[in-house]
């Protein structure tokens, strides 16, 4: 499982969240107690809620996808998931990591 800041301006608003789910995995999306939650390509477990005005993400991989195409695919979208949902690029959010473990 994975916490994300929102970006100023981004809304910690759980509908916000789920139109972005929407966007980028098309499918369909079950809501449960603002719970979130979905899967797509190589991933066949996406949950995703709000808490503290943080975005928690906790994914599973489905082992059963070897091919490539469909992995690099997956990791695409949701890259652009987090972007759209937290206004953080992966570079920026790798960096907030590191600093919230005290690293760097």
């Amino acid at each position: 499982m994975q916490q994300y800041k929102l970006k100023r301006g981004f809304k910690p608003d759980i509908d916000r969240i789920y139109s972005v789910m929407k966007e980028c995995f098309p499918g369909e999306i079950s809501r449960d107690a603002g719970v979130l939650e979905t899967s797509y390509g190589a991933m066949s477990k996406i949950k995703v809620w709000i808490d503290n005005k943080r975005l928690f993400v906790d994914t599973v991989s489905d082992k059963t996808v070897t091919d490539d195409e469909i992995i690099l695919q997956t990791n695409k979208v949701f890259r652009d998931f987090l972007y759209k949902a937290t206004g953080y690029t992966a570079k920026e959010r790798v960096k907030m990591a590191k600093k919230d473990v005290g690293g760097d």
